[in-house]
């Protein structure tokens, strides 16, 4: 007769509930999402499942209205249309290797802390991507001339000049300009907005017409980071606002459309636990894997036609 084996000591969900990845997982997407700032003001796409490492997407050429001339043929339009490739390039990881001392010493706000420390930090890394992006407004690029082509702050008339180092605070003038350029080109007017780093927070704070109820909103708003709305825009504000190449590495205002940039999502940010017995010790990993791209904001100064976004420099 075969005997029944009652072990007195075995695993269960209760004594090993620091090892569920649910929670984990839970709280990692929670952390993650509330700390996302610049990615939930862009257009997403969700490239989850698929296979593929590039996203074509179509960017048509606005057409334009003919006059019908009476008994003639219509004029038709013909144009070769181009495309924005996006590479999911990306991945990022977060990870801890917990030993057993540990998990059984340690409080379970350590748990707390891991995971939303594993949030905020690929969050981070996602706006960090997205917000260099801003390089490119207006035809600058990447390099020593990264913002070249970007309008300063003061009067916002003058452009600045490639590695160097002309900033000023940022000013009512030059926040009206941006959006005047923003109109030039038939931007449209929702879905904007208007991101600052804690220093041009700071100057807006000081001017009394942006502390007043229009501005600084009825206290609703729930997007992280937004503190008010100014002249139908919402502003965020930033710790992780770009600086620029020059000596004095100033800090970098970007305004835009959400059209202005891609992200796109192929693994959204997942959580998984692996007991490493040769160690004695719990590995927790958290990752996820994208691609970021520019729409509408490669256009030159001079012709920006299907500019999106401007950057505005201003002192760190």
């Amino acid at each position: 007769m075969a005997t029944s084996f009652s072990p007195t000591n075995s695993v269960t969900t209760t004594t090993a509930d620091k090892f569920i990845p649910d929670i984990w997982s839970d709280e990692i997407v929670a952390a993650y999402k509330k700390n996302l700032v610049l990615a939930n003001l862009v257009m997403k796409m969700n490239f989850k499942g698929k296979k593929g490492d590039t996203v074509h997407i179509p960017a048509p050429t606005r057409g334009s209205a003919n006059a019908k001339a009476a008994e003639a043929a219509v004029t038709l339009i013909a144009a070769t249309e181009s495309e924005v490739t996006v590479s999911i390039n990306k991945h990022y990881e977060y990870s801890r290797l917990i030993e057993d001392i540990v998990e059984a010493q340690a409080l379970n706000s350590m748990r707390n802390f891991y995971t939303s420390d594993a949030g905020y930090a690929l969050a981070r890394q996602v706006d960090t991507d997205l917000v260099q992006l801003g390089r490119s407004a207006n035809g600058g690029t990447a390099g020593a001339a990264a913002y070249a082509a970007a309008y300063i702050g003061g009067d916002g008339t003058t452009a600045y000049v490639a590695a160097s180092n002309n900033e000023s605070a940022l000013t009512d003038a030059s926040i009206r300009r941006t959006i005047q350029r923003l109109d030039d080109n038939d931007t449209p007017m929702d879905n904007r907005f208007f991101l600052i780093p804690p220093s041009s927070r700071n100057t807006l704070m000081g001017l009394a017409r942006y502390t007043e109820q229009a501005f600084v909103g009825n206290g609703t708003a729930i997007r992280t980071g937004e503190i008010g709305n100014l002249y139908g825009i919402p502003v965020f504000t930033s710790s992780n606002a770009d600086t620029t190449s020059g000596s004095g590495a100033a800090r970098v205002c970007l305004m835009g459309h959400k059209d202005a940039m891609v992200l796109v999502e192929q693994v959204g940010i997942r959580s998984q636990v692996q007991y490493k017995q040769e160690y004695l010790a719990t590995l927790f990993t958290s990752d996820t894997l994208y691609g970021v791209a520019a729409l509408r904001n490669a256009a030159s100064v001079g012709a920006a036609k299907s500019s999106a976004m401007f950057a505005l420099a201003v002192p760190a």
